[in-house]
């Protein structure tokens, strides 16, 4: 799309919006039954898609990415009346008599920029929570992910006119002219590298964005815990998708004491999961292109592979790799991962291990498996990331009753149910002032006995 058309494609939004077609939330629940539906409809072309992109099986592609737009519909379509409700809210004596309330509005026209590792997900879980709350939209998806970029199209299409919901396909071109125009807010998620150029560019215009990013999201493993059940669980978060999720656990971060026997049950645990040749497995899935793959390779140090390692360079496919003995100098902790490597760092004492990561950029996720409360609680509250769980991983994300982001160099602001109406929402302040009766006290001339009784109302 040339920047005419996205110029032209933006002003016939704003046109729209300023209709207010978009504000009953009738309409709103009308065109999210009729989305809804357009899913169903289309789950087999969707789960081709994801296939074809990334591999992914369908069983993975409902649990993860079409099951969890469904309950995203759900949620907002027996919620959102509720949510667009007028907000009463106490009047002070100072201000008798008059009744206060918060409107919530929409902002207007939304810029969505989706990422290519949940292709779907991304990009229609914020569309969801966006045209709940009444605003027009313009989707832009990855490149990466061509085949589900087109079946997304072609769903939006059959529910909304371009007016109110558009595609825009492409590459940076596209993402350069649709950011050097103005939104009413941008929803970004993808790398810290791009997040900080959407935040700039959105800075000229002072659009309120935000920003779900990613991040070395670690998994700490305290000697008191059931080995065999973190095992699973690191493993199920750690290898879903290949590893490129942004919650996905970085790395394993555990007491010392128990770091061979948690090695040898994840490879137990890979082995049972994805069978001893996961190269061969029919559920294993790839990873998104020949860049990603050789990064992949290049974070990979032979001396410290303790299982797995190999590769197919035909299906870009890389087995799930266990790194021991590794430190936090070496190269596959430098960087965000966003693939199936695990590796495996330790701690002598859990305070060292919270100074450390607190130490780091502000990961999306912490995961603490233990069977001690206290320790828990001390982890969930003293390290700083956007959300987690204790003795699980991922799940934090699958539920439309949290709100899910961000913290610091992982994000801003957060989206899902509520918090995703209210992410797309401006609540207005307003007072209704009773014309009667008018009091003298605010008005000049300020007199002393005004004062005293200002200073009753106001204290």
């Amino acid at each position: 799309m040339t920047e005419t058309e996205i110029k032209t494609l933006i002003e016939n939004q704003r046109n729209f919006f300023h209709t207010g077609d978009t504000f009953p939330v009738k309409k709103r629940i009308e065109k999210l039954r009729k989305l809804k539906t357009a899913v169903l409809q289309h789950e087999t072309e969707i789960n081709e898609a994801l296939k074809k992109d990334l591999g992914k099986s369908a069983f993975e592609s409902y649990m993860c990415e079409t099951g969890l737009v469904l309950s995203e519909l759900t949620h907002m379509l027996h919620h959102v009346r509720e949510y667009a409700e007028r907000q009463d809210v106490p009047t002070p004596m100072a201000q008798f008599a008059a009744h206060s309330y918060k409107k919530p509005v929409p902002y207007g026209v939304v810029l969505i920029m989706s990422p290519w590792n949940y292709p779907l997900l991304l990009s229609l879980d914020p569309l969801i929570d966006a045209i709940a709350a009444g605003n027009t939209v313009i989707l832009k998806p990855s490149a990466f992910s061509p085949a589900t970029t087109a079946v997304v199209k072609a769903i939006l299409a059959e529910c909304f006119d371009p007016s109110y919901v558009a595609v825009v396909e492409g590459g940076r071109e596209e993402n350069t002219a649709l950011l050097s125009e103005r939104f009413d807010y941008i929803f970004f998620t993808g790398s810290q590298h791009v997040g900080r150029e959407v935040m700039t560019k959105a800075a000229v215009h002072l659009t309120p964005v935000t920003l779900e990013l990613g991040g070395k999201s670690p998994c700490i493993v305290d000697r008191r815990c059931n080995l065999k059940l973190a095992a699973r669980r690191i493993v199920f978060g750690k290898l879903l998708n290949c590893g490129q999720t942004c919650v996905a656990p970085d790395y394993i971060y555990c007491d010392r004491k128990i770091r061979d026997k948690l090695v040898r049950q994840i490879i137990r645990q890979i082995n049972r999961q994805y069978t001893t040749e996961p190269l061969k497995n029919p559920d294993y899935g790839k990873i998104i292109n020949e860049k990603h793959f050789r990064r992949l390779l290049g974070l990979i140090n032979k001396e410290k592979v303790a299982a797995g390692g190999n590769y197919n360079e035909e299906t870009l496919q890389i087995e799930p790799t266990v790194l021991d003995n590794v430190i936090f100098e070496d190269a596959v902790m430098q960087e965000e991962i966003f693939g199936p490597l695990l590796p495996i760092v330790t701690y002598d004492s859990i305070d060292e291990a919270i100074e450390k990561i607190n130490s780091m950029a502000h990961p999306l996720a912490v995961y603490v498996f233990t069977s001690r409360g206290r320790l828990a609680n001390k982890v969930m509250e003293r390290c700083d990331f956007g959300g987690g769980c204790i003795n699980d991983t991922l799940v934090h994300l699958a539920t439309s009753e949290m709100g899910f982001g961000g913290f610091g160099e992982s994000g801003m602001g957060a989206y899902h149910g509520e918090e995703g109406f209210r992410t797309f929402t401006h609540y207005k302040s307003i007072v209704n002032k009773k014309t009667w009766p008018d009091l003298s006290i605010r008005y000049q001339p300020y007199t002393p006995k005004n004062e005293k009784k200002l200073r009753k109302f106001l204290k």
